[in-house]
This record gives structure tokens, sequence and C-alpha cells, in this order.
């Protein structure tokens, strides 16, 4: 069975994090996509520990289902290789700083000249404009940009560090496959690319809208703990007796009136969601059972309460495992690896990229024999360093 997206072509020059795992999403709908690398500065993320058949499996894993070509952009024959992929992988993604590909001579004018179609996607920390757009910048820099810091954490402690990558991810790398699937869907019906400028702090500031929203119009300045969703009431984590968590998230009546009755406090039902003192009543009740007292106690009620859950404990847990969410691939060894799923479900069948990531270059041998370069002239670009195989 055909995957969704089979027909798209895509040259992928992006690394680390944000843009891997946005074209990571398109290679999973069966998006083929070639990852474009530079042979003076590889993808940081190759380095990145543990590393299975020599390969990162954190690279294997953000990088599977896409093809490795090995390019020196800077010398003018590997910059040939490109507009030449460029008449047929039509959709370009790129995250380097910008300038930099225009001064490779792989801007988007460049390759429109080549491709008039083409959709040519940037994805930086700060967009292509205004005065932050050289600033380099990661993950926590565009969470305290964007305002939300300012409103999570805990009052004694200030902001707190997520154990993921909030923004570059929901925000940057989920915004490009969208981006891009527009702009694809556009083209069929009238024919003409576009130039896609994706800003990871526009996209971190654009989830702030439920503490933004109330205050462009007058509301007060949000902050940590000041709010029904950010630890002001019930809803919250709250410690058990054996130093585990529980979260707890009934803000509707009919929930919380549930988990009152589970925890043997109906009484709290009648002071209300927002009855702050009720939250130091309920952090004393669940602290004096442990977690799996309460797992049990909670089994079957509706009651939005659930564990904190260990990642050895969530990757075997029914939500987990029942949908798919641990899947086998394959490395360019032929090896087992096991990576998360797609969390995409279309009812024709689960689609995911069932190639790991390679080495550097595992592909450009038979990239390059596909654009019509004979034996000899690869071994020419080798033994200049205009390419790399592995």
């Amino acid at each position: 069975m055909k995957a969704p997206l089979d027909t798209l072509k895509i040259l992928d020059f992006t690394y680390l994090l944000p843009g891997p795992f946005g074209s990571m999403l398109l290679a999973d709908l069966g998006a083929q996509i070639i990852k474009v690398e530079n042979l003076r500065q590889p993808d940081l993320m190759r380095y990145a520990p543990p590393l299975v058949d020599g390969v990162s499996v954190l690279y294997a894993h953000v990088n599977r289902g896409k093809k490795s070509l090995a390019l020196d952009l800077k010398q003018e024959e590997a910059r040939g290789i490109v507009l030449n992929l460029v008449r047929e992988y039509d959709i370009v993604i790129e995250q380097f700083r910008p300038g930099v590909m225009q001064r490779l001579g792989l801007g988007y004018e460049d390759l429109k000249k080549v491709n008039d179609s083409i959709i040519y996607c940037s994805l930086t920390g700060y967009g292509q404009t205004g005065t932050y757009a050289a600033r380099a910048g990661h993950d926590i820099n565009y969470l305290a940009l964007s305002g939300l810091d300012s409103f999570s954490g805990r009052r004694e402690s200030g902001p707190g560090l997520s154990g993921i990558q909030i923004a570059d991810i929901a925000g940057g790398s989920k915004n490009t496959a969208m981006a891009v699937m527009a702009a694809v869907i556009r083209r069929m019906t009238t024919g003409k690319g576009d130039r896609i400028d994706i800003s990871i702090t526009d996209s971190a500031f654009s989830m702030t809208v439920m503490s933004t929203a109330p205050f462009l119009e007058g509301g007060p300045e949000p902050g940590p703990e000041s709010e029904m969703l950010n630890g002001g009431l019930l809803y919250d984590y709250y410690r058990t007796a054996d130093g585990r968590y529980l979260s707890v998230g009934p803000i509707e009546g009919k929930f919380f009136d549930e988990f009152c009755s589970v925890i043997g406090h109906p009484e709290l039902a009648e002071r209300g969601i927002g009855n702050r003192e009720a939250k130091g009543l309920i952090a004393g009740i669940i602290g004096g059972d442990d977690l799996e007292h309460w797992i049990a106690k909670f089994d079957g009620r509706d009651a939005c309460v659930e564990p904190v859950r260990l990642l050895s404990e969530a990757i075997v847990s029914p939500p987990i495992v029942e949908r798919d969410m641990i899947v086998s691939v394959r490395n360019e060894k032929g090896n087992t690896l096991r990576q998360m799923g797609n969390p995409i479900k279309f009812g024709s069948g689960h689609y995911f990229g069932r190639a790991a990531g390679t080495s550097m270059g595992y592909h450009t041998r038979d990239i390059l024999r596909g654009l019509g370069y004979s034996e000899m002239e690869l071994d020419t670009m080798l033994q200049k360093n205009i390419i790399g195989v592995s």
C-alpha cells in the first residue's frame, strides 16, 4: 500500500533536532528525502551517544527513512550536484542562519532559476527578518524570549527546565512539516512554489495563547502558579508517600466530583475547583499513600488522574504499546533498532520510516549514479573531497 506522501521529493539541509524531526515526520508518511550533509561540518547529532554500528541512535531515529548525501558545499561541483537534484527534488528544507545558503549559491532565488515551482522552507531560531535574525539560540532561549518561561515553573525557584525541547519540536519541527504540506497543496492548484520562513521563537510565542490572549485584552500579567493550568489551582503534580508523583487535572466539575469521591473527601467538591486552600489539603491526602495505592484507587474512575511514569515504565504501558508507538527498524548493517512510532494513524495503515538513518554519505554513489555520473567521475570527486561516501 502506498504511503500518503510517496510522491514528494525533498532535499533536507537541516541538522540537530528541529529540522530533522520535522522532515522525519514527512519521511514517515512516505516522502522521498535526501539529507544533504556538509562534509566540512557534519551534523553534530551524529556524535550523540550511544552509537550502534557506528551511528548515533539519536541520529538514526530523527533521520530515518532518508538517504544520505555528503558534499563539500563550498565547492562549485557540489553546488552543481544540488542544482541537478533540484530539477527533480522540488522541495527544500534548510536550517542555516539567514544568508548562509545564499552565500553557497543555494538560496531560494538561485534554486528558483533552476525550478520555478520550488518550495523552499527555511527554519531558524528567529526568522529571516528582524534584529534577532542572525543570533544563535537553542530551545531554552526561544522559550525565554517568548514569555513562556516567565509564567512556568515555581514561585520559589523560578522557571523550570522541561525534559524535552518544546519550542524545537512543537514549534519548529511540526510547523515546518505543516507549512511544507500547505505549500504543496497550493502548488497542486496553482503550479507555483513558495518561500517559507519559520521562526522557532514565533512558534514558541504562538503556543502561549492561553495566557497571551487574555493579557492582550487587559488581563493580568501571568506569573508562576498564577493560573488554573500552571499550578495556581488544583491542576498540578502531587508527591506520593514513596517519593513518586501523581498528575491531577480534574478541572471540570464532574471530574472534580469524582476525584473528591475517590480520595475519600466528597465534601471538598463543595468548595469548588477554584478553592486555593483545597490544594494544600489534597497534597496532604495524596502524600499519605504511595503511588501504587493511588493507581489502584483511580483505576477505571473518570477523574483525569494519572501516575507520572518513568520512561522505562512508559514504553511498556498500554497507551504506548497498544498504539504501536514502539517500532523496529533496520539499520544499514541489517540489525534491528527500536524506535518511537509515528503518532499519526491512518485507517489504511500505520506508516513510519522503515530504515534507520545511516552513516554519512551512505547513499552518495547511488544518488549520483542516478543523476548520470560515471564511476570515474565519482572517483575523481571523491579524491577531491567534493563528495563523501561510507
